[in-house]
């Protein structure tokens, strides 16, 4: 018997109209044509997006270490906690609790926003957490109440199942189009403190390397669902690597820029 593989693209919509581009393989022998589909692109992309994130989390993680590891040096270095916005992390803790309530707030369950994003919503918690311990401010507990209360109503929500599927998604949609704002505002923030200090401190560079290739692999996720779907996620993602960028251009900023040698010289003797 004699048979050859032929491999082909279909572009199709599933019933909530995602657009897909679906590979398959034919086997061609004596008997006929056997058509097996292999992969989506929908699936490709969110199984890669998936890996990124999990590399993003990675990189908030490395951020949690740095902090560490400097409450660890106290008395050789400035505050473990030295540079961090409070504004930014806690930005940055609704983004991804954004994203969890609406990847269970939709049709079909998405299983690739939901737990990668559960995980990174739990360690930028405990970032939080850090910021309060060192600094003891108001602001610092409020942003930890808020944070701790807000994951146990969306672990509510995802409990409580289909009931509030509607209501959630609305919801997340709203709060991922403010979280887009307020994500340019707390990251603008944060760059606008190290150009004040000539001086990185404690903001960790893995951190937005990790989560500039999570928001790039994020944007083409989110085209593959669709713009009617994956508009949310597109307007996040978008401000967030163009933030990350800003962010990695400045760790070379302060070591190459007489401007911030000067600044940083005034900001340790102040």
């Amino acid at each position: 018997m004699h048979f050859f593989v032929i491999v082909d693209i279909n572009i199709h919509k599933n019933r909530n109209k995602y657009i897909f581009l679906k590979f398959y393989i034919n086997i061609v022998d004596n008997v006929g044509v056997k058509r097996i589909a292999i992969l989506t692109l929908y699936n490709l992309l969110g199984a890669i997006n998936t890996l990124f994130i999990m590399i993003s989390v990675l990189g908030v993680y490395s951020q949690l270490g740095t902090i560490w590891r400097r409450k660890h040096m106290a008395s050789e270095v400035a505050r473990p906690t030295a540079l961090l916005s409070l504004n930014q992390f806690t930005v940055s803790f609704f983004a991804y609790l954004s994203f969890f309530i609406y990847g269970y707030s939709i049709e079909p369950f998405n299983h690739y926003i939901v737990w990668p994003r559960l995980l990174a919503a739990m360690l930028v918690m405990g970032i939080l957490l850090e910021i309060w311990l060192d600094r003891k401010s108001r602001a610092a507990r409020l942003s930890v109440v808020l944070a701790a209360a807000s994951l146990v109503l969306a672990g509510a929500g995802l409990l409580s199942g289909e009931t509030i599927a509607d209501q959630g998604r609305h919801i997340a949609t709203l709060l991922i189009v403010l979280v887009s704002v307020f994500i340019a505002q707390g990251y603008y923030h944060q760059i606008r403190l190290i150009l004040t200090a000539g001086q990185t401190g404690a903001v960790d560079l893995k951190m937005s390397q990790f989560i500039l290739l999570m928001d790039i692999s994020t944007i083409a996720f989110a085209l593959s669902m669709g713009v009617k779907e994956g508009w949310p996620l597109l307007t996040l993602a978008i401000t967030s690597a163009i933030t990350k960028l800003i962010i990695m251009y400045l760790f070379r900023w302060v070591n190459v820029s007489n401007v911030a040698a000067r600044r940083r010289q005034q900001y340790t003797s102040a």
